[in-house]
């Protein structure tokens, strides 16, 4: 098979930067070694940045996501006595839309066949070739039989764990990763949200993160230690935890209900330079990972995906090769000051464990700072709703 572009991984971030080439005249193929149903079953985020909502409207699939995504004008931080509101529609005259990341992708997937996408699922063994050169190919296996794309440039969509990373020479690659000591555990439960907007809970207990996915589906998590077991976590025990970190107002509104989804996921800020080696291009887990406080890992993806498309759109019509050469560049921009909200939002919102009295006090006069402070609050509200791309 030969193609333009060659996309590996066919998430959110693969199938809209396919519609994006498309949309352009440019021919793409898009490898996912997953099936669709595994695909559309990854509980991931909800809170989508105006990046995001852009480029779907861009493309005219935006319909369902305007009928049923929640616009949010604001959240909340929880200090365990109050509730401080960021107003980010007033502070900044934009808002975010609450619409979930696996309802995006099935957007995105329904629309491939009409507009002709070509979405190859369960491919295997995927193989990276000559990124070095200007005909780079990729090898994979479906069925059992050996396959290969010819391909003028390769973009990895493929998560953190996916080959496309790992095929940039370690001669050339950085790497910066901060673990972190807890994770999230989570409970998507069929229930009525508590409150309208997210809240943000710093407890002496732990953190919690009272969200939704629509007026009736909410999403719940509190940090747990590393060493705990969702199998430990009954969905009692789990909203008795809620009601207590997220404060008796928060509580008095919580519907329990049973779980449709549990986990723990671990949490970890971590980049890798450069996005581009030769024609290989990385967009979003596969350069890059978040921790979820902020809603920044579906929007980074979104954000870059926007910068390739515009880099590769310059080459295929106008030769223009400077775009795709400054690509890294321009994404890393946006990812490290992503990362930075992210990690002080974290920082702020959770008791890490070798905290002492200090860090604790650090963190009350943060709160009462923002509390009291239009210029924090507008600082806080301008990267929550997405910094300009």
């Amino acid at each position: 098979m030969k193609t333009q572009v060659a996309i590996i991984g066919a998430g959110p971030a693969g199938l809209l930067l396919g519609h994006l080439l498309k949309a352009e005249g440019i021919e793409c193929v898009v490898l996912e070694r997953q099936t669709p149903d595994y695909v559309l079953g990854r509980i991931r985020a909800g809170v989508l940045e105006q990046i995001t909502v852009g480029l779907m409207d861009r493309l005219g699939l935006g319909a369902r996501l305007k009928a049923e995504g929640l616009v949010e004008e604001g959240f909340n931080l929880a200090d365990g006595e109050r509730l401080i509101r960021i107003d980010v529609a007033n502070l900044t005259g934009k808002t975010v839309v609450v619409y979930g990341q696996t309802e995006i992708t099935r957007d995105l997937m329904d629309a491939a066949p009409e507009r002709g996408l070509q979405v190859e699922y369960g491919v295997g063994d995927v193989a990276l070739f000559d990124i070095e050169s200007d005909a780079p190919y990729v090898t994979y296996t479906r069925d059992g039989v050996a396959q290969r794309v010819d391909a003028r440039f390769i973009v990895g969509c493929d998560g953190f764990h996916g080959p496309s990373r790992k095929a940039i020479p370690a001669s050339v690659a950085r790497e910066f990763e901060r673990v972190y000591p807890f994770g999230w555990l989570g409970i998507l439960a069929d229930v009525p949200p508590c409150n309208h907007e997210l809240i943000y809970a710093n407890h002496e207990r732990g953190f919690a993160l009272a969200s939704m996915r629509s007026h009736t589906r909410s999403r719940y998590y509190v940090d747990v230690p590393l060493t705990e077991k969702v199998e430990d976590w009954s969905d009692d025990r789990v909203w008795d935890e809620l009601a207590v970190r997220l404060g008796p107002d928060a509580a008095a509104n919580m519907t329990r209900g049973p779980s449709i989804e549990k986990s723990i996921a671990p949490l970890r800020s971590y980049v890798f330079e450069p996005m581009r080696h030769g024609s290989l291009l990385l967009c979003g887990d596969a350069a890059h990972i978040v921790p979820p406080t902020g809603a920044k890992g579906l929007n980074l993806a979104a954000s870059d995906v926007h910068y390739a498309a515009e880099a590769l759109g310059a080459f295929f019509k106008r030769g223009d090769n400077d775009a795709v050469v400054g690509y890294s560049a321009k994404a890393l921009a946006r990812v490290w000051k992503s990362e930075r909200f992210s990690w002080s939002l974290t920082k702020l919102m959770h008791r890490f464990p070798d905290d002492g009295p200090f860090e604790r006090a650090m963190q009350v006069a943060e709160l009462d700072y923002i509390a009291t402070s239009t210029a924090a609050q507008t600082s806080i509200a301008e990267n929550y709703v997405g910094l300009p791309v």
